[in-house]
């Protein structure tokens, strides 16, 4: 059978061999982000800021957790100029039940600039009470 290697393990097969790279995430150590947010009827528009990630922090996940049903408003996460390039736009009815998201493009992504991470609301506005925690998992160098 045929074997083939990871992009990360690739390096090692060169000859002479090179050493994987944190900056791609592999042998990194993870770093979470947490954000609280108190929900008050936040608008359809509107952003909420959750990070400031350093430069060549890869993205390795997340996970929303939320005391209420975020009913009908939908929730994207990203930056300014991608608002849903770690998570897309959906609803988030489950409530005190941790849920992973991720997008694959953002987890391969290598050495990535600094960056600010929004959470953008959309469809409706958030409920008027309870409390909203996202979990950001990056893999620092």
């Amino acid at each position: 059978m045929a074997q083939t290697y990871s992009t990360e393990l690739q390096p090692t097969q060169a000859t002479p061999a090179d050493r994987t790279s944190a900056l791609a995430g592999y042998g990194a150590r993870i770093r979470r982000f947490r954000a609280t947010i108190a929900l008050a009827s936040q608008a359809s528009g509107d952003t909420i800021v959750l990070a400031n990630v350093p430069s060549n922090y890869v993205f390795a996940g997340g996970e929303l957790t939320s005391t209420v049903s975020l009913g009908s408003s939908t929730v994207s996460i990203g930056t300014a100029a991608s608002a849903a390039s770690l998570k897309a736009a959906a609803t988030f009815t489950a409530t005190d039940t941790p849920t992973p998201f991720g997008k694959a493009a953002a987890m391969a992504e290598t050495a990535p600039a600094a960056r600010q991470i929004l959470l953008t609301i959309g469809a409706a506005a958030l409920p008027a009470s309870g409390t909203l925690v996202v979990d950001l998992y990056f893999s620092a160098p």
